[in-house]
């Protein structure tokens, strides 16, 4: 889980974060809502977080705003177990040992909301801080630099030339948006500033017809476009993999509920963003290799959340449950998948893969084969041909879908769409025959 994530990364200052609630320094969300920020969620309770859930933390530090000595104070007050002023004003906040701490990222949206630099000054940048982020003991920093919105792949060429022994990851930003709201700023250098305006988005997270469904998927498969084109660059300066590409911000992003705050980005969640996550999910498995890491963009009321809150009431939404089918995933050997099918079209250019895919084995030795029809109108017949199946092999599936596109969970009817059991199916031999239903996501799994 990373934090503090977005804009407010690079505005957050840490020390502002611990000590007495009482003596927190307040400031202004200038990014999202203009709201006060009490800081009383700070270093200490985000590990307290981490620890309650069991996740590792993923620490963003300010590069844009912040200076060296604030980001290596905190890299010290999290992880050096010595004497220091650092590590003593940590026991004077209730802490005597250190954290562990894997993953740190050294700036965030460097290109944008984080200082609006060029590749090359931020590359300059990066090389400096991280001098600085030191590794203290036995824990070793995870060092992740900010990588491209997107199709910058100048952004990524300059990190690789200049930074690739001094980072572990470089990160990745993509929302799948009906319409992009930014304004580009190309530059003489070939560099491209963003100015990105939230509010303006204006497509409606629940409402909407099957050319803007068209729309979502065609949004969703782009990313495979950009995972591919960018691991391509990383590949040629970085043959043997050792860096990773970690897409730590990613989702869709459609208009806020009416009457809600626009600054706080709160979305409804609908069958249309399962298959978003789907799609996404899908192609990270598929590029395990390169892909290491990948993080939804808001876990709570945020685009696409995969849990919406009010008060003490809570509902989990279509793409937690998209999450919820594809942790098989976790921990499991990648296997080669071939994938040939038709397109789905609405009238919009050349069409989309009707179908995504991803196959991977667990450590019991189960196939677990995740499956998207993103096809709102006709099922799919799928033939998956499994080498080495025996043919006393016990297949089982889920499924979720629903009768609408937009058929989404409330507090009211909180499992007005959930998963359940799908037999959609015939096995023989070392064949599956799945059928698919319309505008579903599918999990087959096969315990030989």
């Amino acid at each position: 889980v990373r934090w503090p994530g977005g804009c407010f990364a690079d505005e957050y200052h840490w020390k502002d974060g611990i000590g007495p609630h009482e003596n927190r320094k307040e400031m202004i969300n200038t990014h999202w809502g203009g709201v006060v920020e009490n800081n009383h969620f700070g270093t200490h309770e985000f590990f307290e977080f981490c620890r309650q859930v069991g996740c590792e933390p993923y620490l963003a530090g300010n590069l844009g705003s912040g200076t060296i000595q604030e980001m290596s104070e905190w890299v010290e007050y999290m992880t050096f177990m010595g004497k220091s002023p650092m590590t003593r004003l940590r026991a004077e906040n209730g802490r005597e040992e250190p954290w562990k701490l894997k993953y740190f990222g050294i700036g965030n949206e460097n290109w944008g909301c984080g200082g609006r630099m060029t590749a090359e000054h931020y590359a300059n940048e990066y090389l400096r801080y991280n001098t600085y982020c030191r590794d203290y003991g036995d824990n070793r920093l995870y060092r992740i630099a900010c990588g491209p919105r997107g199709h910058n792949y100048h952004w990524t060429k300059v990190l690789m030339e200049k930074a690739l022994h001094f980072m572990d990851g470089l990160a990745l930003h993509y929302y799948s948006r009906l319409k992009d709201t930014s304004q580009l700023h190309a530059m003489a250098d070939g560099n491209t500033q963003y100015t990105r305006r939230p509010n303006a988005e204006s497509f409606s997270a629940t409402q909407f017809d099957s050319n803007q469904w068209y729309l979502a998927m065609k949004a969703a498969y782009r990313m495979e476009e950009l995972v591919s084109k960018h691991s391509a660059i990383m590949d040629h300066y970085d043959p043997d993999k050792k860096v990773a590409l970690v897409v730590d911000e990613w989702g869709t992003w459609f208009a806020v509920e009416p009457g809600t705050n626009p600054g706080f980005l709160y979305q409804q969640n609908t069958l249309r963003d399962a298959l978003v996550a789907g799609i996404h999910l899908n192609l990270f498995n598929n590029h395990a290799d390169r892909v290491r890491m990948a993080n939804i963009a808001q876990m709570v009321n945020v685009l696409q959340a995969i849990i919406l809150t009010e008060g003490e009431k809570m509902v989990l939404t279509p793409t937690y449950h998209v999450f919820d089918m594809y942790k098989v995933h976790q921990d499991a050997a990648l296997l080669n998948t071939a994938l040939v099918c038709d397109n789905y079209s609405s009238g919009e250019g050349d069409g989309l893969p009707k179908i995504s895919a991803s196959a991977s084995r667990d450590k019991a030795g189960t196939i677990n084969i995740t499956l998207c029809n993103i096809d709102p109108e006709d099922k799919a017949s799928v033939r998956c041909v499994v080498d080495t199946l025996p043919g006393t092999a016990k297949v089982t599936g889920t499924v979720l879908t629903a009768g609408a596109m937009n058929v989404h969970n409330t507090f009211d009817a909180p499992n007005a769409i959930a998963p359940t059991d799908f037999n959609g199916f015939t096995h023989s031999g070392d064949t599956l025959t799945v059928d698919l239903p319309a505008k579903s996501v599918v999990l087959i799994s096969v315990t030989q």
